[in-house]
């Protein structure tokens, strides 16, 4: 069962701030072999959606509202650690995101930009689709909306 916080930066404790960076390099800068700058000065604006199974942060990402990323509210980030996702964990952290976005903020749409090669997964939380392919990072992107 995975264990869900929402938490501002300046609630972060150093050992989440230290887990999160860690899982996210892991995956998006070694797993995927992108380099890139993670580290963006965007997470002191963040809500942080931490997924912890016992003690250990096995899923992530981060929420903004409208206008501190996007101009709608939206969702980044999204990471569960590589031998963590056979358990769905990946469902939980975004509906948890969604549920997060719609407390917190009252705001809708939720606005996203996802890797092309998760556009599906997206569709079963209720995004769709809105323009062309374009790369971020060197990876390829779409722009996604849920209403």
């Amino acid at each position: 069962m995975l264990e869900i916080e929402v938490k501002p930066y300046n609630v972060l404790t150093k050992e989440e701030l230290y887990e999160l960076l860690q899982l996210r390099s892991e995956v998006f800068v070694v797993e995927q072999n992108c380099v890139y700058q993670d580290v963006d000065y965007k997470d002191q604006k963040a809500l942080h959606v931490l997924g912890k199974k016992g003690n250990k942060l096995v899923a992530y990402t981060r929420i903004f509202n409208a206008g501190e990323y996007f101009k709608n509210p939206s969702i980044g980030r999204v990471v569960v650690k590589k031998e963590e996702r056979k358990f769905g964990y990946g469902h939980n952290i975004v509906q948890a995101s969604i549920e997060a976005i719609t407390t917190k903020f009252n705001h809708l749409p939720i606005e996203i930009s996802a890797q092309c090669y998760v556009i599906k997964f997206y569709k079963t939380h209720g995004f769709e689709q809105l323009g062309e392919e374009y790369l971020e990072d060197g990876i390829p992107h779409v722009k996604m909306i849920r209403n």
